[in-house]
């Protein structure tokens, strides 16, 4: 997918992308199961190639990293380590088909006990 769209629930945020899209990685830590209310799938987009329209509610999830979501609706969209250049997206906020794959699971020692593992390749 060269172009992307994406939303939260309420529309009140908005967001393009013009460049590739990253597969998409799942990731099973606690920060993400709990923001998420299951595990987290998210491909990636560089930060000159991502442009949101709308109000962004950062938090600050940990040292390195935050979480941007909507403050109207709630909405999880991204997650976005300090100094990097890219930007996670929650996959499940791009609209339409994306032709994406999940090519692989992290965190996976974190998991939660109430399901299994997909069947991708684990990485870290």
């Amino acid at each position: 997918m060269t172009h992307a769209r994406g939303s939260c629930l309420c529309g009140q945020v908005t967001y393009e992308v013009t460049e590739p899209l990253r597969e998409v990685i799942v990731c099973h830590c606690r920060q993400c199961r709990k923001t998420s209310g299951h595990y987290v799938a998210a491909t990636s987009a560089a930060l000159g190639h991502l442009h949101i329209t709308g109000e962004v509610t950062w938090f600050r999830s940990s040292e390195t990293a935050r979480r941007g979501f909507c403050g109207t609706c709630g909405s999880n969209l991204f997650w976005w380590p300090d100094a990097e250049p890219r930007m996670s997206i929650f996959s499940g906020t791009l609209d339409g088909a994306t032709g994406l794959r999940v090519t692989s699971q992290i965190c996976t020692a974190d998991k939660g006990d109430y399901y299994d593992l997909p069947d991708v390749p684990i990485h870290g």
